[in-house]
């Protein structure tokens, strides 16, 4: 693999950062303009500015209502992603199940942590702990107040001191390399669409629940419409969801993983160790019970590339991890 320095790793977790913040307003803006379009063709027709009633497909009419609604989408969707940048911390600790470790808890890992930050000479990050007897670990932060190192329990007991560095070495290089800030940015996006999607798609739910039993205005034509149309908002929204996860995963370079798999041998000074630590994880990789595939992406290994048949073949054309036995074979090669 060709070598990246810290340097360049952050200018392009930087710049890609930028991208996904101007993609992401661009896609809903985009889903926006064509319910609008779609509203029209399916209502037949249009009101122009005297109020007169014509028929057709007018482009200028979608634009006018599309413009009028530019403000609140854009408000809307910056208001919400602040709201989740700035609390990130405890989003990921509610979907992991993450708690903070104290040091008289478990000085071991507290000592680790400090000798490897001051090997190379960053500020120490917080330690958090989930309660799961199996064995994988994350970071996640967007600054030093929030940069945080998750280990399991699992993973504290069952490896050495020697595997244990290697792993927290592995987590402190994303943290440098600004991995975890590209990461957050693209879960709260992906948490954004994902949640439109859901309140669209029990909207629908609602209607057919409920609209079946209520007068016979439900036969008339009007009533056939707004389904109509939920129907379609519901599928484009489904559709865009979709979209945008495979296209964030791609987005997200597998060589990431490659580059904190070498900054983290360099930092224990024992690539042989994280090798032998990324074997024993994969063999009994914890946090399966975590339902967010977003949040899964900041795992060392993805818990869900280990799904059989039809599913792992998927997992692994559109995982943002590469083969745990290609990143074992980097690391006995170094």
């Amino acid at each position: 693999m060709k070598y990246v320095g810290i340097h360049t790793q952050i200018a392009n977790n930087n710049r890609m950062s930028i991208l996904l913040l101007l993609a992401f307003p661009c896609i809903i803006l985009g889903m926006v303009w064509l319910f609008f379009a779609i509203l029209q063709l399916l209502g037949g027709g249009y009101y122009d500015a005297n109020g007169e009633y014509f028929t057709g497909f007018n482009v200028d009419v979608i634009n006018s209502y599309f413009i009028g609604v530019i403000p609140w989408v854009i408000g809307g969707v910056a208001i919400w992603f602040c709201i989740a940048y700035f609390l990130n911390v405890s989003m990921i600790k509610k979907a992991t199940g993450a708690r903070t470790l104290e040091r008289r808890e478990n000085p071991r890992i507290y000592n680790i942590v400090e000798n490897l930050c001051m090997t190379c000479g960053m500020d120490m990050p917080m330690i958090n702990v989930v309660d799961d007897p199996q064995l994988n670990a994350f970071a996640s932060g967007i600054n030093k107040k929030t940069y945080t190192v998750t280990v399991t329990t699992g993973l504290m007991q069952r490896l050495n001191d020697a595997e244990l560095a290697g792993v927290i070495g592995h987590e402190l290089t994303h943290i440098r390399n600004r991995d975890t800030r590209l990461l957050i940015t693209s879960i709260i996006f992906v948490g954004i669409v994902s949640t439109v999607m859901g309140i669209v798609v029990r909207m629908l739910f609602n209607h057919f629940l409920w609209g079946g039993s209520s007068s016979s205005d439900r036969e008339d034509r009007k009533g056939a419409l707004s389904i109509v149309v939920v129907m379609i908002v519901a599928i484009i929204c489904c559709a865009i969801a979709y979209l945008f996860t495979l296209l964030t995963r791609f987005a997200i370079s597998r060589k990431r993983e490659y580059m904190a798999d070498a900054g983290g041998a360099e930092l224990c000074g024992d690539p042989l160790a994280l090798a032998s630590a990324l074997r024993k994880i994969s063999n009994a990789p914890g946090l399966e019970d975590v339902e967010r595939e977003d949040v899964a992406q900041l795992f060392i290994i993805h818990p869900q590339s280990f799904a059989s048949g039809l599913q792992s073949i998927f997992s692994r054309m559109f995982s943002t991890h590469p083969d745990t036995a290609k990143r074992i074979a980097f690391l006995e090669q170094l």
